[in-house]
């Protein structure tokens, strides 16, 4: 850059680019509102298809649920963060999370489908973790459900991965 007056904006040298870093912060509250509402997609589909799906379709369905919501708020984090790690790393945390809750927010409202609403209340005031439980344990097995960690891992691996192959091929402006 040349010198010049104070508070005069210079254009950079031929064959220079600024460089950009996009928006980190938007990105990841975007990212916050699609995972939301793809959490929330997932959710209406457990509630009308609960009675019909085996284990196997819920396992299925569940990762599926879990992609595609890494996928979203992935691509969205790359195209407006750019190359910002912070902003992957918020986008990671956000799929994950979105997946932890499309989960859990349907078993109250499976609940509440076959129940009173007084029982559901009552249960979630004697067990509040009631639905993280069911998310974590295996009612067939009695163990650890392997598929739901795997679906926080499968969510926030896809997010972080796509917002590093969207953000780095991203031309910086």
């Amino acid at each position: 850059m040349q010198p010049g007056p104070p508070f005069q904006f210079q254009a950079p040298p031929p064959g220079q680019q600024p460089n950009a870093s996009g928006n980190p912060v938007g990105a990841v509250l975007f990212g916050l509102l699609v995972s939301v509402v793809v959490s929330l997609l997932y959710t209406a589909l457990i509630l009308a298809t609960y009675k019909d799906q085996s284990v196997t379709t819920a396992n299925t369905l569940y990762l599926a649920h879990a992609l595609l919501n890494g996928a979203m708020v992935g691509s969205l984090v790359g195209l407006m963060a750019h190359r910002s790690n912070g902003a992957r790393i918020g986008g990671a945390v956000i799929a994950a999370l979105g997946a932890f809750f499309g989960y859990t927010n349907a078993l109250p409202l499976i609940v509440l489908m076959n129940q009173t609403p007084i029982f559901v209340m009552n249960l979630l005031e004697a067990d509040p973790f009631f639905p993280a439980k069911s998310w974590w344990t295996s009612d067939a097995h009695g163990g650890v459900d392997w598929f739901s960690p795997l679906g926080l891992v499968v969510a926030a691996a896809a997010a972080w991965g796509l917002a590093y192959v969207v953000g780095s091929r991203r031309r910086q402006v």
